[in-house]
């Protein structure tokens, strides 16, 4: 990685962060998702352990449930088929703010032109756009996924003496599922973005990457798919695939008049 485009993705990460209003709003999404949620459940299966809606998705997991208590049991499936879920929504989220500003905000902010004057090709620019939203959002992933598991782990230890163990499930999504996801997330916002002449318009592509994250979510509570390690990793394969595809043809279809229309 060169100086010039170390000094864009550093510009970036300065842009964003020093503007309130949208580093509040990246925050507000992990926060509610990691924290907020998690301690609801955990909360609410202490006081209610043998709701039959939970019970009968206990029944859907590979593994029995003879060893440990049902309270157990069911936060350890919250933990580790119901959470890892949201962990593909943060970085949609992050790359809906971060990446739809990429463009659109050097045009509000009027310095598009002293962007293109740098040693980079218009590529170039476009890669370290994508570089820079891509890594800000796994950034936010991570340091999410380690505050909701110290909270998690916290509350669970204080309520039951015991701790919860993360499922292979979270390493498959962390390494490869949602860098994938993001990627896609980045690379589509990106581009969106350079055409754009606003940040809402920026923005709506976004909502169609939601939409499949919210069924899965919605199909992990109901019991009608709860993603086991085979499903993640042919979902990472795919995903990485069309990220790869995407990235490659954005960049072959990335102009300069693209970005001065």
């Amino acid at each position: 990685m060169n100086r010039a485009v170390s000094a864009v993705i550093k510009k970036d990460f300065f842009s964003i962060t020093s503007n309130r209003r949208l580093f509040s709003t990246i925050l507000i999404v992990p926060l509610v998702l990691t924290i907020v949620l998690p301690s609801v459940f955990v909360i609410a299966v202490h006081f209610v352990p043998d709701d039959p809606d939970v019970l009968k998705l206990l029944e859907l997991l590979p593994q029995e449930v003879g060893t440990v208590s049902v309270e157990l049991a069911v936060i350890g499936l919250i933990f580790n088929y119901i959470l890892p879920v949201f962990f593909l929504m943060i970085p949609i989220m992050t790359a809906s703010v971060m990446a739809a500003s990429s463009f659109v905000g050097e045009k509000e902010k009027r310095t598009l032109e002293t962007l293109l004057y740098c040693p980079l090709s218009v590529k170039q620019i476009f890669q370290a756009k994508v570089l820079a939203s891509f890594l800000f959002s796994m950034l936010v992933s991570l340091i999410s996924f380690a505050a909701m598991l110290t909270v998690l782990e916290l509350e669970v230890f204080f309520l039951t003496a015991n701790l919860v163990v993360p499922g292979i499930n979270w390493l498959i999504i962390l390494a490869l599922l949602s860098p994938a996801i993001a990627l896609i997330a980045v690379t589509l916002i990106v581009k969106g973005s350079a055409k754009a002449q606003s940040m809402e318009e920026s923005q709506q592509g976004a909502v169609f990457l939601i939409i499949p994250v919210l069924l899965l979510i919605v199909g992990q509570f109901t019991g009608a798919l709860l993603l086991n390690v085979w499903i993640l990793l042919v979902l990472s394969a795919v995903c990485a695939f069309l990220a790869w595809i995407l990235l490659q043809r954005a960049m072959g279809r990335f102009t300069y008049e693209m970005l001065l229309k």
